[in-house]
């Protein structure tokens, strides 16, 4: 066989001394991540299947032509600037060109120079396939930006690859492609590729099948499958003999997709429900459609949503719908909260024989011990002896329940692959931003349901993302679960209208004002029903006001008095931190008293949750419970089953008051504190009580109506119109009932017509918040994907350096971690065998950090130069002194991810 051109360029190339050859050529690894793809888009497969759909193709079709452009992902490899990256390999491969630098990556290198040379060459070549002509050629190019942008995002355009390419790369790029159009195109039909309604229809799919060619190129570079081979063989026998057996071995090395076990009954999923709420038997009987679905389900706190979703979620899971789940939360804490939750039960959706992977996706999910435990389990098969041996804690049975792939968590990017995942939002509002790997995240949301807790909890930025998130799921076929105990009807309708774009069909128009408890279902003959809702929770709160901090101790003391738990949420660290010390200052007992907040270091905001939920959580006891005091900021307000006997809470926006008020007297108990799992048995600690830190609403409000004591929360929550109503609103009625008000309460406040009733004083500070609410649409508006532009450079602002939020801040936080002295060393203040670092972070605002900095002492600096050498992910660190024995140090690049 005479030597084409192209094995002389690698691929792959060793970083150690690996046993073997030391590189891959480059042909072999093009051909091996088309092989995984082969593996990936079985006609059979719903993944393939949909896709092929949505293209009007058959779903051969689709396959074949997709690993012929998947065969010529790294195009790029054969620029002469790559090549030189490795000198020291082999003399058989070309020679470096010392003049040309490799100053920009192959992937936007392999589509430039299609774009430029190969193209217009291939075009006056005769090619193999004599019936089809060459025209084919010129349809080809969105199809080869999807698989050269398998780095994460779409290639560069433009780029001058006489820079990076000789012309022998380009005769070699150029045998490449014509021998893989032979094996792969031989008797291919080109005619749907010459239909132009095609371009158009590949637009909004180009994303999964992005998300397709990063997955293939990961699973193709695994040298734990793909052997480097180094010799010359014909690319047919290579295929056949070496690349699709290599393919199929890593593909059965990854979890299997898990059969879904057909819906039951609710006991098979609950078995500790005895009798389903009136959502819950919504979630049971509710007829569901063929297509992808939207259900937004508003009920009071403890009405069971989160039991009613996930019964949804199996019943559209049965019905082929989906093959998985991801729940977004609003913060780590409440997924976490979540991951334990629902260990306990996910395996139900699947039959006995499957082994489902369960993921946390946040930030930090390394440092779940439930999860990392999850994860070594995998490693591992799971015997009788796992579930008897130790200790029987919650945490080792569900370690040994939630069943979690190594591959899978190894990254955050990888992580919505999982079967089932738990995370934040801010890890699917991802998928629509033009972040690095976007379209992998997308792909693992495909065929998922997406249930969405809290949804009123987002601000106007992130809730114009999620807008963009319903309309790419439902436009890839995904169905959404949305849960809320208090949503504006403009949100309402936003949402709705956002998830029906993504199906390319008109909204339904929604009932205004809508009733409450709502569940709202679309497509479907009915759109909504009013719910009942469980007699538990039927209930009338009093409100009563208190005027200033010395009201709100006194209050406290006299719970405490009375064996009661108390809770105060206050809307900013800074108060809770004051309140906390003024609580000590007057008395009460630091044993009885705690504080919980989010600028903890890691290590004591974890102690601290566990702490919080088993001295007011579902299973707290008389014991735990009497006379303990919380001082709290938001942290506590939404996810989190936490039950106190008194709650205070400073003045907040409505919806967020409904949902302190879902934390007062939340469980039945009796008057010890004591639970009561009987049926129709009413709380025995009396009328609930719900105590608001807040300035009267007087008419004649003038600009310092907040001012001073309250400057805090006017800072958190600006439109103050907003919360002058819901003072007005609270106090003037004495008391609400839920659900009966909810509806009235919430649009009092949001609707449009509310806006009437704020004096005139305070409506320059309500205008500033209300274009502060415009600004974070539209910067929202500029930073989400363009996605009916298709995955190409024009769809949004892809830089490599640019970090796009899922969430805005008012200032920059900057990862700090606390350090001991000891020895002469520094020492994490974490003192824990694994991750100690990182468990000593904490989080400052910016302004903070640097104020502190100007305190850090000269006589440490040679402490600081050792620990950079020691440590090597900090970039640059900083100490400042706390207190005796102890200093803080800060990583720009931080740990936090």
């Amino acid at each position: 066989m005479a030597k084409k051109l192209y094995y002389k360029y690698w691929g792959k190339a060793c970083a150690d001394d690996r046993q073997g050859s030391s590189y891959h050529l480059l042909p072999y690894h093009c051909l091996d991540v088309a092989a995984v793809g082969w593996q990936l888009l079985k006609p059979d497969k719903p993944l393939c299947k949909q896709l092929a759909k949505q293209l009007e193709v058959e779903p051969e079709w689709l396959r074949t032509l997709f690993i012929f452009c998947l065969a010529l992902h790294d195009l790029g490899k054969f620029a002469r600037a790559f090549q030189g990256l490795r000198q020291d390999l082999s003399d058989d491969l070309v020679k470096a060109n010392p003049r040309m630098s490799y100053s920009e990556r192959h992937d936007s290198l392999g589509f430039c120079l299609w774009q430029e040379t190969l193209q217009t060459k291939l075009l006056e070549q005769p090619l193999s396939n004599k019936s089809a002509g060459n025209g084919w050629l010129d349809h080809l190019e969105p199809w080869l930006e999807i698989v050269t942008g398998h780095h994460g995002m779409p290639p560069k355009t433009k780029l001058r690859t006489r820079n990076f390419f000789e012309v022998e790369d380009e005769q070699a790029a150029m045998a490449f492609i014509q021998d893989a159009i032979a094996l792969f195109l031989g008797d291919f039909d080109f005619q749907p590729l010459l239909n132009k309604a095609l371009k158009k229809r590949l637009k909004p799919v180009s994303w999964q099948l992005a998300g397709v060619a990063v997955l293939a190129d990961w699973l193709g570079s695994n040298q734990d499958y793909f052997s480097y081979f180094d010799k010359p063989k014909d690319l047919n026998v290579y295929w056949q003999g070496t690349a699709l057996e290599q393919a199929k071995e890593a593909i059965c090395a990854l979890p299997k997709t898990p059969e879904i076990k057909a819906f039951q009954n609710i006991k098979d999923l609950f078995p500790f429900i005895q009798q389903p709420t009136p959502l819950q038997h919504y979630a049971l009987a509710e007829p569901l459609t063929e297509q992808p679905q939207l259900f937004i389900l508003e009920d009071v706190t403890g009405a069971g949503k989160t039991e009613a979703a996930l019964i949804l979620t199996q019943r559209l899971m049965a019905q082929g719908l989906a093959d998985g789940l991801y729940i977004a939360l609003p913060t780590m804490a409440t997924a976490n909260a979540m991951y334990k939750r629902l260990g306990k039960v996910y395996r139900q959706f699947y039959e006995s024989d499957s082994d489902p992977s369960l993921i946390l996706a946040h930030g930090t999910q390394e440092l779940s011990q439930a999860f990392q435990d999850s994860v070594v389990l995998a490693q591992q098969p799971i015997t009788d002896g796992d579930y008897l041996n130790g200790n029987n804690e919650e945490d080792q049975e569900l370690s040994a329940t939630a069943y979690c792939n190594a591959w899978l968590a190894d990254s955050r990017k990888k992580a919505l692959l999982a079967d089932v995942g738990v995370g934040t939002l801010d890890q699917a509002l991802l998928a629509v931003l033009p972040a690095r790997h976007q379209s992998l995240r997308l792909l693992g949301l495909g065929r998922k349901i997406l249930l969405v807790d809290e949804v009123h909890a987002y601000d106007s930025y992130m809730q114009k993302l999620l807008d963009a998130l319903l309309e790419a799921h439902a436009r890839q076929g995904g169905s959404v679960v949305l849960l809320s105990a208090t949503l504006p009807q403009t949100m309402r309708e936003t949402l709705v209208n956002a998830f029906h774009k993504g199906l390319g069909q008109a909204a339904p128009t929604l009932s205004d004002p809508a009733q409450y408890p709502l569940a709202t279902h679309t497509p479907a003959a009915t759109v909504e029903q009013q719910i009942d809702t469980r007699e538990a929770v039927k209930r009338t709160v009093n409100i009563q006001r208190l005027d200033s901090e010395d009201e709100v101790i006194a209050q406290i003391r006299l719970a405490v008095a009375a064996g009661q738990c108390v809770c105060w949420i206050r809307n900013t660290v800074k108060a809770a931190r004051q309140s906390y010390q003024d609580l000590l200052d007057a008395g009460i007992d630091a044993n009885r008293l705690s504080l919980f907040h989010s600028r903890f270091a890691m290590i004591d905001r974890q102690e601290t949750e566990i702490r919080t939920l088993q001295y007011f959580g579902d299973g707290s006891t008389p014991e735990h419970r009497k006379g303990q005091v919380l001082i709290a900021t938001q942290v506590v307000e939404q996810s989190l089953d936490l039950d106190f006997d008194v709650m205070i809470t400073d003045l907040a926006p409505i919806d967020l008051i409904i949902q302190r008020a879902g934390r007062l007297m939340r469980h039945v108990r009796d008057a010890q504190g004591n639970r009561i799992g009987q049926e129709g048995v009413k709380d025995q600690r009396g009328t609930p009580t719900l105590y608001l830190f807040s300035p009267h609403p007087v008419e004649d409000a003038d600009v310092n109506w907040l001012k001073p004591d309250h400057a805090g929360t006017q800072a958190v929550y600006p439109h103050i119109g907003q919360l002058w109503l819901t003072a007005k609103h609270l106090v003037g009625r004495g008391q609400f009932t839920m659900p009966d008000d909810a509806r009235d309460l919430i649009e009092g406040v949001y609707s449009f017509d509310a806006e009437a009733d704020i004096p005139d004083v305070l409506l320059d500070g309500s205008m500033q918040a209300t274009s502060k609410t415009m600004v974070q649409k539209s910067m929202a508006d500029l930073n989400v994907l363009k996605l009916n532009k298709g995955y190409t450079r024009s769809s949004g602002d892809w830089d490599e350096e640019t970090r796009i939020p899922t969430r805005l801040t008012e200032e920059e936080t900057v990862s700090v971690a606390l350090a001991i002295v000891e020895n002469g060393q520094l020492k994490p203040y974490a003192k824990v065998d694994s991750y100690a670092w990182a468990l000593s972070i904490v989080k400052l605002p910016e302004h903070q950090w640097k104020k502190a900095q100007q305190q850090i002492p000269d006589n440490l600096n040679a402490l600081i130069e050792t620990l950079k050498a020691a440590q090597k992910a900090l970039r640059w660190v900083e100490i400042l002194p706390l207190e005796e024995g102890q200093v803080i140090y800060s990583s720009q690049h931080g740990f936090m991810g």
